[in-house]
This record gives C-alpha cells, structure tokens and sequence, in this order.
C-alpha cells in the first residue's frame, strides 16, 4: 500500500481479504479510512461503488453517483461521512 493509503490498479488483488473477482464492481483501487479498508470501485451507472471490506457485515457498502475518477481527498471525504453514519451496535448505518 501506498504511503497515502491507496493501492493502484492490479494491487488490490494482493489486499488480504479483496478479491476483486467478488464485487459486483471491478476494484479500481482500495483506500484505508480511520483504519477500516474500502474497495472502490465504478458502478454500472458510471458511479462509484465503495464496499467495506474490513466491516463487520460482510458485503455492506455504499455507492455515489459521483464518478470514481475524482481527487482521493473526495472518496475519503465521502468515506468518513458513511463511517461516522454506522451504528457501532449493529456495524449498519443508524436509522
């Protein structure tokens, strides 16, 4: 992993626990957000697809119809707002 977090194309194949093959999404890159991992992704839309592969539910993410090719600071600015959105209790977003 990069000294910013990131991991390019073709290395998040080498990510303990993202295989790229199990998204619905293709793994652009994975980023690493207040210590939790994310897979990102492009959504069939043309969005972007963010899965948190190091949560405690197993296939629970996100999406954003912004595009995945924006500057990084965006993806975790977006990333930190979902994660001070989840319930510690439940691991879900608070209803």
């Amino acid at each position: 992993m990069g000294e910013d977090g990131v991991d390019g194309p073709g290395v998040a194949d080498a990510v303990p626990g993202i295989d790229p093959e199990s998204y619905e999404a293709p793994v652009l890159f994975t980023l690493t957000v207040e210590g939790e991992l994310f897979a990102v992704g492009r959504a069939v839309d043309g969005g972007t697809s963010y899965d948190w592969a190091s949560g405690p539910n197993e296939g629970y993410g996100y999406g954003s119809s912004a595009s995945p090719d924006r500057p990084q600071d965006e993806h975790i600015a977006s990333i930190r707002v979902f994660l001070k959105d989840i319930d510690p209790a439940t691991g879900y977003l608070a209803e």
